[in-house]
């Protein structure tokens, strides 16, 4: 570390938009920064600008950016006192986080020990019950088979949901309204789950009818202080997959937000959670159900960041060397209305995925707006990883001027040679649901449907 109590050099475990929203906020302090990349990665954005580089394996995930031995030895050899995982890939995988400190590098996130807690949905679940949040009625942990699931259907009511034990995304995850479809839904969520995640456990939750999907971003320190950063909704989705955030949620009244937001800081306080990391529940008639937390820095922590006016990236790095926060929850502004739009390299309509070469490349700009993007014209994009490959982040001091602000963005942003979802961006921010904040989780695969049979 240096004189100042930072961290001198920082490997970036990670790729794209990310590694490169990391290496931004180490030089801003001063730090030097390392970059990992697979071969398909050679010519980054991160690559170009990070002190140093190493190429750690062939394009395939598990064989670079999966590749432990590989990133700890890219750690050593370059001197690097610290080692960020960013979002994705290793960020949630405590036994590399255990590696890491156990091989004399600090672990920019929380302890393994948490990790390992929240990446398991049962043993998540079980904890924070015991600290005081509320739940949605379900099965203890992990049913042992059909007669057991069903009893607990019997129990909780119909419809119910059947989700993996062991990871998300979607995968695993099965709705049953009736004893007959439980019995096929059960089957199929296992299969998915022991082919997705390698453990076929699964566990039943009530069926909410029309949540909105709430989160809440926290940071420790290792001194016991926990602060939150207000709320994001992240109802707009598809299979599960976060498409459009905004903060704060325009279904919220300023007690529900308050009250939400303490309870989060005050159950993190007392699990020792230090690093940023995010609590995530399910909104439905004014309560909320804890889901699950995500122990890493998440996609949208863009929005926070506009509100709020705090770099949590910065700060995610000054609690890892130790140091105390510098503020109190007191301290904490929220200013305004902050929306960002996940724009992929797929096709607006199909979804189809959409590598290949960017032969023009315009960002927008302007006041309160914020595009976090590797992308360079003539950059080749990957086929082997995430299709993410930008983030437009708009704030305006009203929800209103910011959607105006977002609609102008939309307009100016050109990225040509690959299809984008710039304009299934634009088609659903026109929509008046969107518009009036009136959107549940399910809202955007009805409104689909709709505009396919129309």
């Amino acid at each position: 570390m240096s004189q100042d109590g930072l961290f001198e050099k920082v490997l970036i475990a990670n790729r794209g938009e990310i590694a490169l929203r990391i290496h931004r906020a180490c030089r801003e302090m001063g730090i030097k920064t390392v970059a990992v990349h697979s071969t398909a990665d050679a010519d980054a954005m991160h690559v170009r600008l990070a002190d140093e580089s190493v190429c750690i394996g062939p394009p395939a995930a598990k064989e670079s950016y999966l590749n432990i031995p590989s990133i700890l030895s890219a750690a050593a050899i370059t001197g690097a006192d610290a080692i960020h995982p960013g979002i994705g890939f290793m960020a949630e995988n405590a036994q590399f986080a255990q590696m890491v400190i156990e091989h004399g590098f600090a672990w920019i996130g929380p302890t393994p020990e948490h990790i390992r807690i929240m990446g398991d949905k049962v043993t998540a679940k079980k904890t924070v019950i015991e600290l005081g949040l509320p739940c949605v009625p379900g099965s203890d942990g992990p049913v042992k088979d059909f007669e057991d699931a069903a009893a607990v259907a019997d129990r909780i009511g119909y419809p119910i949901l059947i989700k993996a034990a062991a990871g998300g995304g979607g995968k695993g995850m099965k709705v049953a309204w009736n004893r007959d479809q439980l019995r096929e839904a059960y089957q199929l969520a296992r299969g998915e789950a022991r082919a997705a995640f390698g453990n076929d456990q699964v566990y039943i939750e009530k069926y909410l009818a029309n949540p909105r999907h709430i989160e809440i971003q926290l940071l420790g320190d290792h001194h016991g202080n926990v602060v939150h950063f207000g709320e994001r909704d992240c109802s707009i989705q598809r299979r599960h997959q976060k498409v459009v955030e905004e903060a704060p949620s325009p279904a919220l009244n300023a007690a529900e937000r308050q009250q939400i937001g303490d309870l989060a800081a005050s159950v993190a306080q007392r699990l020792g959670y230090r690093g940023v990391g995010t609590m995530e529940f399910l909104y439905e008639d004014g309560n909320f159900y804890f889901i699950e937390m995500n122990t890493r820095l998440q996609i949208e922590h863009t929005i926070s960041e506009m509100i709020t006016g705090v770099d949590l990236v910065r700060e995610q790095i000054k609690v890892a060397t130790g140091a105390p926060l510098g503020f109190g929850q007191k301290d904490i502004p929220f200013n305004g209305h902050s929306i960002e739009c996940r724009i992929n390299a797929e096709h607006p309509e199909t979804f189809a995925p959409s590598p290949g070469k960017v032969t023009r490349y315009h960002a927008p700009g302007g006041l309160g707006v914020r595009v976090d993007s590797a992308l360079y014209d003539g950059y080749r994009i990957p086929p082997h990883y995430d299709s993410m490959i930008a983030k437009l982040i708009v704030h305006g001091n009203t929800r209103n001027e910011c959607l105006m602000r977002l609609r102008r963005a939309l307009e100016e942003f050109v990225i040509e040679g690959v299809d984008t979802s710039i304009p299934l961006h634009q088609k659903i921010i026109a929509e008046p649901d969107f518009i009036n904040g009136d959107y549940d989780i399910k809202w955007m695969e009805e409104w689909m449907k709709r505009r396919q049979g129309s």
